[in-house]
Formats: structure tokens, sequence, C-alpha cells
């Protein structure tokens, strides 16, 4: 696309309105919400969220106190009451405010006051092990962004997840949408990761007849339903190649293995969500990309195995290990994008694509019609 598209501000800002705000999308994981008042805190969009545990109820609220718009839960994580540490305003699993200490004698709020005091919640939906959030007033149906197919296989495989996670963020100088477009290329794995991913497996490129067909033409129908089946395509997960003699550990003997196919599994959740299982289902690894300005994204990365059969002393040394192999292939990938990123000037030239990135021209289309039309999601 023009290079405007990954350095202007105002650009970026509809991205934020008429995607970001506007589509489901992952906010963390549901095994680190398995007891009451356990929470994880976000910001999404550029809106502080709290997920929270109520009792076995998962409920999602704008993670500001309604005095004076401080942090209600400031760690990532944590399990505490819904109570502001600046005030000690209290607040219940409807989001509404349940005690405000001294309130008569020195607040003075009456009763209708007191009930308007209400935080804004947001649509949460579950797919297995995995939280989506969407900020709209009237979001879509989650089922109107991922096909039955996808959330099937999003489900069953993060079932496996097991309950230790490992976390790490780092923050790279480029913009979100150029990791998905390297994510959509299997021709780049052979040249930026040839002594680690490409060491151990082969992904082959393919020319899709029927997309390249498609992006050809412009898009005719520019209803939100018509723009939101489009965008349906550009989620899809499964085995993308596969191993003939896949490396063995004898951990994997230690977790219960959630494929049988000796596979490399990617996942992509539009519009920046990336999973990945490189050992045929042992163990997984989350990529969440999360646009902070035109050139910084910060990188979420999260490890885990598949469930264990039973607890192993040296549990954490395995996913610090699989954290040190994310940070040598991710690392490749955050430095090639970084140099693209600074590469892109206003009259730089717009990138020739090849055949086999039909997807990519795609998705291209539908971003630019969304972003220069004043249709919308």
């Amino acid at each position: 696309m023009h290079p405007r598209y990954y350095l202007d501000p105002e650009i970026f800002e509809r991205e934020q309105q008429k995607i970001f705000r506007k589509v489901w999308l992952f906010a963390g994981l549901k095994t680190l919400l398995g007891q009451h008042n356990a929470f994880i805190t976000r910001k999404i969009a550029g809106i502080p969220i709290v997920i929270q545990n109520f009792r076995g109820e998962l409920r999602a609220f704008e993670n500001v106190c309604l005095h004076r718009s401080a942090l209600i839960q400031t760690e990532p994580v944590g399990r505490r009451p819904l109570v502001c540490a600046y005030h000690a305003w209290r607040y219940d699993a409807q989001g509404q405010v349940a005690h405000i200490p001294d309130c008569d004698s020195i607040y003075r709020f009456d009763e209708a006051e007191k009930c308007s005091l209400k935080l804004r919640r947001f649509a949460l939906r579950v797919v297995g092990n995995l939280l989506f959030v969407n900020l709209a007033p009237q979001p879509m149906p989650l089922e109107e962004q991922f096909s039955p197919e996808f959330m099937a296989t999003l489900e069953s495989s993060s079932n496996a997840y097991d309950t230790e996670v490992m976390v790490t963020t780092w923050r790279g100088q480029y913009n979100w949408k150029l990791a998905y477009e390297n994510l959509r290329d299997a021709n780049h794995v052979r040249y930026v990761h040839p002594k680690t991913l490409g060491q151990i497996v082969t992904f082959h490129p393919r020319v899709n007849e029927a997309r390249l067909q498609a992006c050809a033409q412009p898009l005719h129908d520019l209803s939100p339903v018509a723009l939101r089946q489009e965008m349906r395509q550009f989620s899809f997960g499964g085995p993308e190649a596969r191993y003939e003699d896949m490396r063995r550990f004898g951990w994997h003997d230690l977790v219960e293995r959630w494929s049988h196919e000796d596979a490399y599994y990617n996942w992509l959740a539009y519009p920046n969500l990336h999973i990945a299982s490189g050992n045929g289902g042992h163990s997984f690894t989350i990529e969440h990309h999360v646009p902070i300005a035109p050139g910084c994204t910060d990188l979420e990365v999260y490890r885990f195995s598949a469930r264990k059969k039973q607890a192993f002393a040296f549990s954490s040394a395995v996913l610090l290990e699989e954290m040190h192999g994310s940070k040598r292939v991710v690392g490749e990938d955050v430095d090639i994008m970084e140099k693209v990123q600074a590469a892109l000037h206003a009259h730089a030239p717009v990138a020739t694509q090849g055949a086999y990135e039909g997807l990519n021209r795609l998705v291209e289309r539908w971003y630019s019609t969304l972003m220069e039309t004043e249709h919308g999601l």
C-alpha cells in the first residue's frame, strides 16, 4: 500500500476508530482468571480494560475509576476486589459503585447520583481458553468476524493450554500491519530465518488463482455485512507445514499433546493475533501485536505447553527455553520489519507484490476501501 498507511498519525487514529474499536480483539487467557476476584488488565485501542472473575462470571469493564479517573486495577494480573486505591471507591459485579467511604458526610451524593455511577462495560466472549473483547456500543456478532470452522479449531486447541504461562513484551519500531503482511508470506522464511525456523520446517508459497482474480477487482458492495464477510476470510488456521522427522524432547511425554499430526500449526485471527504450535501441539505461542503509534508496536508473547499430565519440576525451564526460541525467530522478523519501516517515507515507491501474495492484496484492498470511504463495519 502507499507509505502513508504506515506513517500517517491521522490514518493511525482512523484505524483505531474504524477497526480496533469495532472488531473483536484478543484480550487474554481464561486460565489466568480461575479464582474469584482474579483479574487481568489491558489497554485496547487506547482504552484501559479490566477483565475480572466475579464468583465464576467473567466481566470486562473500563478500568477507570469514576471519581478521579485513576486506574482501578493497576497490575497486569492479580487478585483483589474491584476497588480503586486512590479513594477506595468499590465496584460490584455489575460495575456499579457499591461503596464510597464517608459518602454522606464529604461527598454528599444523593441516591440518584450514586445510582448513575456505573463503569462502562464491554462485550466479552470466551472461545475455549481465549478471551475476546469488543469495544463497540453495539458489537457485531463474533460469528460474523470468524468462521465456525476457525472458531472450532481455536476452541479445541486453546482448551489444551496449560495453566503455567510465561509472558513478555517487546516494543518494536514498526507498523502493526507489517507483522501480518509478514505472517501471510510463506516465502520469507528461507531468507529471514535460514538458521532458525528455516532449519526445522519448510513452508511452500503457493499461488491461489481465485484470490488473484478477486484482488484485481474493486469491492462493489460496501455494506457493513459485506465488509464483515470480506474480513472473515482474513482469519484462518491449521497445519501449514508437515515434518518428515519432527524433533522429540523428553518433556513431550509429560504433556497431553493436542494434535497427533507432526505439523507446524498457524492460526491468524485478524487484525492482530497470531497463535502457533511449532511441534504438533506439544506447546503453543501467542503473538499479540498491539498498535502504539504509526511506527511503534508492542509485541506481547505468551508461551505455554499443552496441559501437563502431572506437574514436573523443570516446567519453567522448558518455557524459558521456548521463550528464548521465540526471541530468536521473532527477533529476526522484528529486525526486518524495523528495516522496512525505517525505509518508508512519503515519496517511497509502493511495494510490487507477486502473484503468491494474493491474500495480502485482498486484505489491502479491503483495508484501503475502509480507510478511504465513509463506509464502516
